[in-house]
């Protein structure tokens, strides 16, 4: 027999999630898992997990709003595949078109993915071509370094002292992690 299975999220713990609870409930859920002060950008919310082990093939999860469970579109893609693949419908209260239960919903869920997926596709091929012609002009992508020549300079005089990498990063006000690789950039043989 199948359930249907709500799951509601606010993103503050002081919020109330009586609203959304209620909702899902008025529109069949026979259960609601919610958690409270998550972030839909992270997987491992308590509730979510909870929820996810108690959905079995042929149940419906049901949300108000998709980003109630994911907080990017491609997270909320991912996470409609997998409860695809497990035999789980899903339906938004809010979102129409997000009804897996429905052969439209199937079909337009199907097209939205496709172009979600050439998107970040485009997406990934524009940053490496845009990494290609940065190092083909000499330049290399990233964060500058917080280790300026002068505060490597002072590095390589204290550990030439003793000093350790962490008392090194206190003093110049930089992590050690840093002060490791500039240390290991200027201890490396220049090319000829």
């Amino acid at each position: 027999m199948s359930t249907t299975v709500g799951y509601a999220r606010v993103s503050r713990r002081e919020q109330s999630s009586a609203a959304q609870e209620a909702e899902l409930r008025v529109a069949g859920a026979a259960r609601v898992f919610v958690d409270h002060g998550e972030s839909s950008r992270v997987l491992e919310r308590p509730q979510w997990v909870a929820c996810l082990d108690y959905l079995r093939p042929g149940d419906t999860l049901l949300v108000r709003r998709l980003d109630r469970i994911a907080g990017s579109e491609k997270m909320a893609i991912e996470t409609i595949n997998d409860l695809h693949d497990r035999g789980i419908n899903i339906k938004s209260l809010t979102e129409p078109e997000i009804d897996t239960t429905t052969p439209m919903g199937r079909a337009l869920f199907g097209i939205v993915a496709v172009f979600a997926q050439l998107r970040v596709d485009t997406i990934r091929d524009n940053t490496r071509r845009g990494l290609e012609h940065a190092r083909a002009q000499g330049r290399i992508g990233g964060r500058p370094s917080v280790m300026t020549p002068d505060r490597t300079a002072a590095a390589v005089r204290m550990r030439a002292q003793g000093a350790s990498l962490a008392y090194i990063g206190r003093v110049l006000g930089v992590g050690a992690s840093s002060v490791s690789r500039a240390l290991a950039r200027a201890d490396a043989p220049r090319p000829r």
